[in-house]
Parts: structure tokens; sequence; C-alpha cells
């Protein structure tokens, strides 16, 4: 997927056009609510990880996008978060600005994804595809924003992980060694195993026997760098008191953790990071751009300033052998 191109001209234009006929680009949200009893909802028919049948999600590169680079953001939509990937599709304009037309990072492919809780939720993951233009403001239109959770002050973010190990193929590392980048965006922690109930159930594959979160945070880190980011403003009650939530997740991401005040600057956030990881921009000249923009530089200043020097991580190291593409690679 990724062979089309961003149009900010197309994104403006359509935000206009719902502004005047009073829609919301969250048309299978607006669906489900309105038409459907909520133990009959489910995900998105192209959301859903189960239909995958064992495919992969694929970032490719191609006449238009010769240097692809796979970036995901996993949102976590449980509780009182259900409505972050709000937020973020009304900045994702600005987001597609400081990726392209700064040139923080070369032919950017975003995957959109959602998270909830595997034990008690209708729809614990939900996919879609790595985009290079509108398409993936659609993929955020088909997310089903549950509110649900277990209130246990864990989710199960550790499907969305073995996604990114397991079923995603992407050519910057594959054919560059060049990591993409995750963000999961959550106030609650990972459970401490894979579940293979939950693999076969949610996903399709068959496991022999669960495996540990860290073993899968450490798989999909060869190809990824992945990142927590914790919003302050919903994590208060998990985190402030005990710095459970914020250290558990550290076992994973160690120092790729950010702590964001507003999750209204996310979309900042997670353009500056990259920018900062790939070294083609200082801190002083990504606030400069977010000023040019009209977005939030409070917030992101603060939570940004702990990534460390430019080009962290982004390449593969060691001697692991870069994948080949095999023939048998199933794409949906």
């Amino acid at each position: 997927m990724g062979g089309s191109s961003w149009s900010s001209n197309s994104y403006t234009s359509r935000a206009n056009t719902r502004n005047i006929t009073g829609k919301s680009a969250f048309t299978y949200q607006d669906e489900v609510i309105a038409n459907t009893p909520r133990n009959q909802r489910h995900v998105h028919k192209e959301m859903d990880p189960l239909l995958f049948n064992g495919g992969m999600r694929e970032s490719r590169d191609s006449e238009t996008h010769p240097e692809s680079n796979a970036i995901v953001v996993f949102f976590d939509v449980t509780g009182s978060m259900y409505n972050t990937p709000r937020t973020l599709q009304e900045k994702l304009g600005g987001l597609m600005a400081l990726l392209t037309e700064k040139q923080y990072i070369s032919d950017p492919q975003i995957m959109f994804g959602a998270i909830g809780d595997a034990y008690c939720d209708r729809a614990p993951l939900q996919v879609g595809q790595f985009e290079s233009g509108l398409e993936m403001e659609d993929d955020l239109g088909k997310l089903y924003l549950e509110g649900g959770g277990g209130g246990q002050k864990r989710e199960t973010y550790e499907l969305g992980v073995y996604i990114l190990a397991r079923h995603t193929s992407i050519d910057c590392f594959e054919k560059r060694g060049k990591k993409g980048y995750a963000f999961f965006i959550g106030d609650e922690m990972p459970y401490q195993k894979v579940n293979k109930n939950h693999i076969s159930s949610v996903i399709g594959d068959t496991l022999n026997e669960d495996v540990s979160t860290a073993d899968i945070f450490k798989e999909a880190s060869e190809k990824y760098n992945i990142y927590h980011i914790i919003p302050e403003e919903f994590g208060a009650s998990c985190y402030v008191g005990d710095k459970g939530v914020a250290d558990e997740w550290k076992k994973y991401v160690t120092e790729n953790q950010i702590h964001l005040d507003s999750t209204a600057a996310i979309a900042e956030t997670v353009a500056l990071t990259i920018g900062l990881c790939e070294g083609t921009i200082d801190l002083e000249e990504g606030l400069e751009h977010l000023k040019e923009l009209g977005l939030n530089t409070g917030a992101v200043s603060k939570a940004v300033s702990t990534i460390v020097q430019p080009g962290k991580n982004i390449v593969a190291t060691g001697n692991m052998p870069l994948p080949s593409r095999s023939a048998n690679i199933t794409r949906i």
C-alpha cells in the first residue's frame, strides 16, 4: 500500500465540506453508534486483523515514493482516551506538513490502529494500512472508538506489538536496514504475556504457548523504533501516584517514553520525535516550524526535550541479516 501522495489542498477541502454538512471524519463510528446495539458492535471489516488471514500490512517503495519510511500510530481507545484519534485527525494536515513539506523524513507511509482489551472488549485490536495519501484519514474514519477497557490498569497493547513483529513487512528495513517508527499512545500498561488464545481469536494465528510481552517487544524492536506516549492528563490516577504505568512501559521501550501534558499535541509530538531522531531538525527548528503552522509548542517542547541525539536507533545494528522478501507473503 502507500502508492498515493498527500495533498494538503484535498485534506483542507474535505474538512471544509464536513464543516458545511455537519458530518464528522469518523463515519464508521457515527454509523455504528446510530444503528447498532452496543452488544452487536464490531471492528470495521477493513480494520479487522482476523481478516488478514495470515497476511501482511506492507510499506513499499514505488516510483512515487522511492525511499518509503514506515510509521505506525496505535491509539488506546478505552475509557477516557477513546476520543484521542479525533484529536490527531484534526491535526493530520499539520503532521503531514511537518513530515513532507518540512522534509522531516522521506516518503512517510503511516498506518493507524487502535488498542482495547481482549479480555473484555468487542474491538480489542484495529489495524489500518500503510498509506501515503488521504487514505490514512479514511482509515481513521473506520475506527470504532469503543471506550471500553476493564479498569485494571492494563490493556492488550501487546497485540499491537505482535502485529508489528509478525504482520508487517516494510521496505525501509528489508531493503535498507532502516527502522520504522511505532508510537503507542496510552495511559495504562500492557499485560505481561501475549495470550495465545487472544492471538487465535483476534488475529487468527496459532501459537503453541503464550509469548512474553518482553520478547514480543524485543522482536518488534528489531525493525521499529517503538515509543510510548503517556498523556498525563489521563494518566494521573494511574501513574503520578505510584508511577506504575510509566515504569512498566520503560521495561519495554527504555528511554523511548514521552510524557505529554495534553493529547491536543499528539500530532506535533509524533512529527518532532521523528524529525529529531532522523537528524533532519533540531528542537529549535522544530518549534519554529510549529509556530509557523500555528501548532502547539509548549506541551511539545517539554515532551520531546528528552529525545536524545539525532540518528539514534534509526538503523538496525549488529549482525542480524536483513530479511528477504518472501514470495509467499500475502498482502492484505
